[in-house]
This record gives C-alpha cells, sequence and structure tokens, in this order.
C-alpha cells in the first residue's frame, strides 16, 4: 500500500492534495506554501451539533497536510474524529494527543461514520482497503479532496487521460462510493488560519460538487459550520471546474467570485495536469 503521508517533491503544481505555491491572481507566490505548516492559531469554538443535535462522527483517511488540519478543526468544532494514514495509528499518537481525535487502522476509520473524508494522494486511492465503507453510517456522506498530479506525483491514469473522467468520478468508481469533491483547491492551512462568522466580509467560499443532493447539504453545512461559505459546484461530471489549473483552484476569495471563477473554467486539462 502506498504512504498516504508521502508525497513528491514540492512543485508549483503542489503534491499533497492542495496547491502549491500559487497566488490568488494565478501568478507562483514567493512565500512558503500555506499547506505546510503545520496548525497555527488556535480556533477552538463552544461544541457544535448536527441538525439533530448531536456531534457527528467523522473519518479522516489519510493524515497529510489537509487531513490533518481538517481533523485539528473538527476536533475544535467538538465532533469524534478517528483518523488514520497508511502506517498505523501508532504513528498518529502525536496529532491525537494535540485534538482528541482517535488513530485508527485505515480499515476502521468509516466505521459508524456520518461523513467521511478521503484524503490521499490520487495513486493511493486503489490500495485503500477493501470494503471500506462498508462499515459506514446508512447515507454516509464522503469527501473527496483529492486531485490528479500526473507529473508530479501521480503517473498516468488512463480513465482520466483516455476517458475523460473526473478526478473524482474515477475515485468513487475505486471506492464503489459517491463522492462529495471539496478542499481540493484550499490552502491546508486556510482551514485553520482563516474561518470567519457567516456575514464577515473576509469569509472565504469553497465550491462543493457532488450528485447526492443530501450528501452535499451535509457537506455543505459541515463547511459552513467550521467557518467558510460554500459554493455549490454541481455534479461529479461538473468537479473538472474545480480541478488543478482552474481559475477556482487556490482561490482565497468570497461566493461571487468563487461563482465567477467556477464559470469561467474550461474543460481541457490544462498541459501541466496531463501525463
Amino acid at each position: 500500500m502506498h504512504d498516504f503521508l508521502r508525497s513528491a517533491p514540492p512543485t508549483p503544481g503542489g503534491t499533497s492534495g492542495e496547491p502549491g505555491n500559487r497566488s490568488p491572481c494565478g501568478g507562483v507566490a514567493q512565500e512558503a506554501d500555506p499547506g505546510r505548516g503545520r496548525h497555527g492559531r488556535d480556533h477552538r469554538s463552544p461544541r457544535t451539533t448536527d441538525q439533530e443535535g448531536q456531534a457527528m462522527k467523522i473519518g479522516i483517511i489519510g493524515a497529510g497536510n489537509i487531513g490533518g488540519n481538517l481533523t485539528r478543526r473538527l476536533t475544535a468544532l467538538g465532533h469524534e474524529v478517528s483518523v488514520a494514514n497508511s502506517r498505523g495509528p501508532h504513528t498518529l499518537t502525536a496529532l491525537a494527543e494535540e485534538t482528541g481525535a482517535t488513530p485508527v487502522a485505515a480499515a476502521e476509520a468509516a466505521r459508524g461514520a456520518e461523513v467521511v473524508v478521503v484524503t490521499v494522494p490520487l495513486k493511493a486511492v486503489p490500495d485503500l482497503p477493501s470494503g471500506l465503507l462498508d462499515g459506514a453510517a446508512p447515507g454516509a456522506a464522503v469527501i473527496d479532496t483529492g486531485n490528479y498530479y500526473p507529473r508530479q506525483r501521480d503517473g498516468r491514469i488512463d480513465a482520466i487521460e483516455d476517458e475523460g473522467l473526473t478526478e473524482s468520478r474515477w475515485t468513487e468508481r475505486q471506492i464503489g462510493h459517491p463522492v462529495v469533491k471539496a478542499f481540493n483547491g484550499t490552502y491546508a492551512q486556510d482551514i485553520v488560519d482563516r474561518p470567519r462568522p457567516a456575514g464577515d466580509p473576509g469569509r472565504m467560499a469553497l465550491p462543493v460538487a457532488g450528485d447526492d443532493e443530501d450528501a452535499k447539504r451535509r457537506v455543505r453545512d459541515l463547511i459552513e459550520e467550521m467557518g467558510f461559505d460554500t459554493v455549490d459546484a454541481g455534479g461529479i461530471d461538473d468537479s473538472w471546474r474545480q480541478q488543478p489549473g482552474t481559475p477556482v483552484y487556490g482561490l482565497r476569495a468570497g461566493t461571487e467570485e468563487v461563482a465567477a471563477a467556477l464559470a469561467e473554467a474550461s474543460p481541457e486539462r490544462p498541459a501541466d495536469f496531463r501525463a
């Protein structure tokens, strides 16, 4: 099995499930990749709950930059988080002590979870445990944060290159469960550094795509609880609008700007993100 935490050397396109050194205007920033930091300021807030008045059980598969900071933010909000990587729970002791999350084996991460986050390199998706989602709660929403980096990390994936599948449609086929695409164009550090209250003029918006409207609504509610607005980016076959190289990828902006960036996207994959 591939190591979910191991990624290729940093490149302008990014390699760990989030953008690389990309400025909002599309250039290459000179600062360090904001996805490479640890966890920044403490954004702990009072315990929050789902619509039924209970904190949700959330499984996170992958404990790299995005997975680690999602663990930090979601536990701070009072959710019950289980987190896994490919190397085993014993390697997640520090993250568990910091956050209160429960480290588990990858095959156990989704057990009883209402929301499951798959945040591993695309090349590692086929090596995830068989029946990964069998123990999830009925109707569980599965978030896919993945990006296809054929040159920098993943190698060629024929179904994406030749059949024109979106990255998340390919992931769905691998894991046998519908997914909701979110966080794939988000700087990891922003998850803990940039939450803002609803109505705050500096509040960022994230695009969210998915075919299951109930699952997508649950994911959007969760993201909004985390301190971000959301924009409906359509179904999974429309999720090319938020793939690497599109105007919304790495964009730090509000709902109107994010909606406009999604509308401006081209279905042709940029050369840097083709094998």
